[in-house]
């Protein structure tokens, strides 16, 4: 670590230290340039000084012709330091008088010259010397009374003349010397400051480094940090910088994320022995991964088709955590422990399933009455009017505190990872919170969100907004539906939003609210190998129907639900069938409709008139032997739906309004031939990954039978083209690409929140 850490320092010394020399190099060079500035004004100055003190005598001896009497005066001149010799210049150019050291190359005509130029220094052997040239000007003496009295009138009547020039040779040997000691002291200045910069730096780096690093690390491991003379605010800073430092990591890193390595259950098991390693994960669901039945055989055990349950398992199974869901089956009771509780999956005992009693009238209230006549039909804006009664919201509540209370005695800590599933749960993050401060509540909300104004009609809107609240984490299949929920608080509740982060804090606990699209469990290559061919498969699903042996084939495979758009392509059918009656006899729509919330008055009214309309078209257009439209109206088992999509030339996916739907990315994924027509109801989740599908309104009639008769003929090269891409995305984008994503998030959020957590305790300290 020493080394390292001198290593560090080293790196931080080098480049200041290269900064110096460069710093000292230019200084000295600035230092010449002004210093030879400063002495060549010296030296004119200087010369000007000595041609004015020797103007008078030098003219007297022009006058007088007696230049001789000069060269005392100028020997005695030149014994100064700097001056090095002297020469005088008529006016025509003729050096008339120097002294003996004065340069015998040196012309009156070439002194002239080089006197004006900007730096008039004379190469010489002994070194450079300096050329000045000062005029000598003055009035011609008279030798009679007549000569002198003209002269005295042309004295008065004219300027001056030009009686001569002085050449004064300058040593500039004194300049270099100067200049050399200005630079000994220069970069001994230099010199010692960089050696006192780098030693103060050392210094504090040192003192610093440590310091931060015990800092951090005394926080890490919640140990104390601060010294008895250090207060609270001093961390401070240091507090809001971890923060808001974790927050833009987390940022960048979901920025950057994009299409990634192929996510599989070995993938999302590895993730939870590295980043969630020792954590404990509870999972809160309506609907158990395993029910028990009675039978004549005795108690079986049944696994239901659920893409929650394809989703979540492999979670359980990597981190042997805990299912807490309602004990639906006829049997559930006979097999559970003391504590409710019983391993799963059966034979592999990976994970334990708690189940949650309720009561008919529980059930009524909770799961048919607020949870499906009220946020069901609310959340999805399918023109149902929602029903919200007083005891449905007490049923409700009671059930949510129960789960709530399950989830606390399952803990064995106090920060588990709790994944709570679906709107059944709206208030059970809160109530979790309240009870486990620490845990890391991940709440999926898998069905839609509607705007502010939608949800308005909820007469607990806010209830169910601060239950909501209570999770870490808040996901929902896209962004629009992020969007809508964080204007709904917004509307509804006094909360600290941040768009820019997604995060709302509320009651000083904070929610990123993020989208998470769910999809399937791609079809391993063993299982695919083990489906039937695309031609078995049509034999057979033309051979239970009585299907023409050319018929083009069109699915629907849904839950019998208003929101599921059921109605409207079977219009879409019909309006096909009208316009184009070429497909009478060829045209063939299958829908599979599960029965589903029957003791509901809305689904069941919902249900006859669909079988109604469905009537009333083959009445219409079917012929003997011959019905365009074929009601299943009972549940299918999973190879059975796999077959009916691989039999298939289209599927028609027509949601009214849908969180993701899975139909659409199951038969993509079935299609492993690369043929087949996806027609997507915009208003599902999945149009925004689906784009290669051909998207519709489903409001519109005309335009989905378009896209029927579209399909019907669209070319096999377009179809292969489409059908690849789409296979390609929902590969990619598979359920454990969803579960990874959020428990990723949930690591780097509860490293985050462990920090801030001591440091606010060392704050309180």
């Amino acid at each position: 670590m020493k080394y390292k850490t001198l290593h560090l320092q080293l790196r931080f010394l080098l480049p200041l230290i290269a900064t110096l020399i460069v710093v000292a190099y230019l200084a000295v060079h600035l230092m010449d340039g002004m210093t030879l500035r400063w002495f060549s004004r010296d030296v004119n100055s200087r010369g000007t000084l000595v041609a004015n003190a020797l103007s008078d005598s030098v003219a007297e001896a022009i006058d007088t012709s007696r230049l001789e009497r000069l060269r005392p005066l100028f020997d005695r001149t030149v014994k100064g330091e700097r001056l090095f010799a002297i020469g005088l210049c008529s006016p025509d150019g003729r050096l008339l008088l120097a002294t003996s050291a004065f340069p015998g190359t040196l012309t009156c005509r070439a002194a002239l010259e080089l006197s004006e130029q900007i730096d008039p220094r004379l190469a010489l052997t002994g070194g450079a010397v300096h050329v000045g040239v000062h005029d000598v000007m003055g009035h011609l003496a008279a030798h009679d009374a007549a000569q002198q009295a003209n002269a005295a009138e042309d004295a008065d009547a004219g300027p001056p003349a030009l009686l001569g020039r002085l050449v004064l040779v300058h040593d500039m040997s004194f300049i270099e010397l100067r200049s050399q000691d200005s630079r000994r002291y220069l970069i001994g200045l230099i010199a010692v400051l960089g050696l006192v910069f780098a030693v103060l730096t050392v210094v504090v780096a040192q003192l610093s480094w440590r310091g931060w690093v015990k800092g951090v690390r005394a926080i890490m491991r919640g140990e104390g940090l601060l010294s008895p003379l250090q207060t609270s605010a001093d961390l401070a800073p240091f507090a809001a910088d971890v923060r808001a430092r974790l927050r833009d990591l987390e940022d960048e890193f979901r920025r950057q994320q994009g299409p990634q390595a192929e996510w599989t259950a070995q993938r999302l098991r590895t993730l939870l022995g590295t980043q969630l390693s020792g954590d404990q994960v509870i999972v809160v669901s309506n609907r158990e991964p395993y029910i028990h039945e009675r039978s004549d055989d005795g108690i079986v055990v049944k696994r239901p088709a659920s893409g929650l349950v394809t989703a979540v398992e492999p979670v359980m199974r990597a981190c042997s955590g805990t299912w807490i869901a309602h004990g639906s089956g006829s049997a559930d009771r006979e097999v559970v422990d003391s504590a409710d509780r019983v391993r799963v999956p059966p034979g592999d005992d990976d994970y334990w399933l708690r189940r949650v009693w309720l009561t008919p009238e529980e059930e009524q209230g909770y799961y048919y009455g607020f949870a499906n006549e009220g946020l069901w039909p609310l959340c999805h804006v399918a023109h149902v009017r929602p029903v919200f009664r007083e005891s449905d919201w007490a049923a409700y509540r009671a059930v949510n505190q129960r789960f709530a209370d399950a989830v606390v005695a399952e803990a064995r800590s106090e920060d588990p990872i709790v994944l709570v599933q679906d709107y059944h749960f709206a208030l059970l993050p809160a109530m979790v919170r309240e009870k486990l401060p620490m845990a890391t509540v991940l709440t999926f909300w898998h069905i839609p969100w509607p705007n502010p104004e939608s949800f308005g009609i909820c007469p607990w809107r806010r209830e169910i907004l601060q239950g909501m609240l209570g999770s870490t984490i808040l996901g929902f299949h896209t962004r629009y539906h992020c969007k809508n929920f964080i204007e709904t608080v917004d509307r509804y509740l006094e909360a600290r939003i941040e768009h820019e982060h997604s995060t709302i804090a509320y009651q000083e606990k904070e929610t990123l609210v993020e989208s998470y699209p769910i999809s399937i469990a791609w079809p391993s290559e063993q299982a695919a190998a083990a489906w039937p061919s695309i031609a078995e498969c049509r034999r057979r699903v033309s051979e239970r129907l009585a299907l023409p042996a050319d018929a083009c084939i069109a699915v629907g495979v849904d839950r019998f639900d208003y929101t599921k758009g059921i109605l409207e392509r079977l219009n879409a059918v019909e309006r096909m069938l009208e316009k184009w009656p070429g497909w009478i006899g060829r045209f063939v729509f299958v829908q599979v409709a599960a029965p589903t919330r029957g003791a509901l008055d809305e689904y069941s009214a919902f249900q006859d008139r669909v079988q109604r309309v469905a009537k009333r078209i083959n009445e219409r257009f079917g012929r003997p032997g011959y019905q365009p439209v074929h009601l299943l109206a009972f549940h299918h088992e999973h190879d059975e739906v796999t077959e009916l999509f691989r039999a298939a030339d289209i599927c028609v996916v027509t949601s009214l309004h849908d969180g993701m739907n899975l139909v659409c990315k199951e038969f993509v994924a079935a299609r492993d031939d690369d043929l087949g027509v996806l027609i997507l109801s915009r208003f599902a989740g999945a149009a925004r990954e689906l784009a290669e599908a051909l998207i519709v309104n489903p409001y519109h009639v005309e335009e989905t039978a378009d896209a029927l008769n579209r399909a019907a003929t669209m070319p096999l090269a377009e179809q292969r083209e489409r059908m690849a891409s789409l296979r390609s995305t929902v590969r990619e984008y598979n359920v454990f690409r969803w579960a990874g994503r959020m428990l990723n998030d949930a690591g780097r959020w509860r490293l985050r929140a462990r920090i801030e957590a001591r440091v606010r305790r060392h704050q309180a300290d």
